[in-house]
């Protein structure tokens, strides 16, 4: 079956949370939490490493909501439900429909961390992805050195399942990484 064809909702939520896919007009408040958040993504995600501006922001947000229309990566942004505040991003990416299985990955906006809500987001992205979509496999992978994005797949119980050694480089290419694979199957 071809994915286009999968019907499946475009948002859902959680206690706290507004979860969905992105819209164009997403960019500004996109842009404005990377702003606000740069200092700490910069050292985990490669594209904090690079300038932004609030075009090149809306760019990827409508690129990332067509590829979610095709099937292709199915990208989050995540709001706080009560304030309709932007969280952070997350998403559904590396898909393999054929099994299905997906990789999660996730961002918060910085002036909103240590609250539980990328926690909470996560664990609703994971019921989501095995109610909805079917998912049989999901994996989560971050930088060993990045404590506090690992600490959400080992307090939502997903397994350890192994570190590859020397796998990536960090952002700023100056040395090289090992990658903590964590993972829930069904």
């Amino acid at each position: 079956m071809n994915p286009i064809l999968l019907d499946f909702p475009h948002q859902f939520t959680t206690d706290r949370l507004l979860i969905r896919m992105p819209l164009p007009g997403d960019g500004k408040v996109v842009f404005e939490s990377i702003q606000a958040s740069i200092n700490e993504l910069k050292d985990w995600l490669p594209f904090a490493r690079y300038e932004q501006n609030e075009q090149k922001v809306e760019e990827n947000i409508r690129e990332s909501h067509i590829q979610f229309l095709k099937r292709e990566d199915l990208r989050l942004l995540i709001f706080n439900k009560e304030t309709n505040e932007f969280v952070g991003s997350s998403g559904l990416h590396r898909i393999n429909w054929a099994i299905p299985k997906f990789e999660i990955g996730y961002w918060i906006d910085s002036r909103v961390s240590g609250k539980g809500l990328m926690t909470e987001g996560v664990q609703g992205i994971t019921d989501f992805a095995f109610r909805e979509l079917n998912a049989r496999r999901i994996e989560i992978r971050c930088d060993s050195l990045n404590y506090r994005s690992k600490a959400i797949p080992e307090r939502l119980g997903y397994r350890l399942e192994g570190i590859l050694k020397n796998n990536s480089l960090s952002t700023d290419e100056s040395s090289l990484r090992d990658t903590t694979i964590f993972a829930k199957t069904r």
